[in-house]
């Protein structure tokens, strides 16, 4: 018999831009908050779809990773092939209204499993210049632009699954060196910090 119980509405692409921009909150409420406007949802929204995003990954039924993103994102915009060391990897990539000039990638090991699920530039897109520590301005980059920019870039462990870090040296404004911690969330640069209060000679 029916529970009478109404049917949980699906999670839709804008529930996860939702969700991705829930995270980035944490160092960017103004960023966000502007982003929110544009999207035309309210602040209970992004909690809400947070919320069931939450439930959505605990649950001891839940799909498999993969699938997911497909159920919510539809079919990817395109299927790229990748190497990691000497494997070779599927990557699928969805655009998002927010970032038209980036696509989220989710990167699958051969066996199906997810290895990774980012923002990335999309395919064709320019790339933005990146010389200096001014360059590195929220939300301006991506993990592997900033890593190509200030090699040689030694990855650091992020504060939850989502986020990722970089330490690396590179000039300031006035050309001189600094060593600095870029840190990411869902692959987009957050902010810059600047570790060492001496420059490096």
């Amino acid at each position: 018999m029916p529970s009478g119980k109404p049917a949980a509405s699906p999670f839709t692409p804008l529930d996860f831009q939702l969700v991705l921009l829930r995270r980035m909150a944490d160092h960017n409420p103004d960023l966000v908050e502007e982003a929110r406007h544009r999207l035309g949802v309210s602040l209970t929204d992004m909690r809400e779809a947070n919320r069931r995003w939450q439930a959505m990954v605990r649950s001891p039924r839940s799909r498999s990773a993969a699938s997911r993103y497909r159920s919510i994102l539809g079919e990817p915009e395109s299927v790229l092939t990748r190497k990691v060391g000497d494997l070779e990897c599927e990557a699928r990539l969805w655009p998002l209204p927010l970032w038209p000039d980036l696509r989220f990638e989710v990167l699958l090991a051969p066996n199906g499993g997810v290895w990774n699920e980012w923002l990335i530039r999309a395919p064709g897109a320019e790339a933005p210049a990146l010389r200096t520590l001014d360059d590195l301005t929220p939300w301006s980059c991506t993990v592997d632009e900033a890593a190509r920019a200030f090699a040689p870039a030694r990855p650091l462990q992020g504060t939850a699954p989502t986020r990722w870090g970089l330490a690396f040296t590179a000039p300031d404004g006035q050309g001189v060196r600094r060593d600095a911690v870029a840190e990411f969330t869902w692959g987009l640069l957050q902010r810059v910090t600047n570790y060492w209060p001496e420059p490096v000679l």
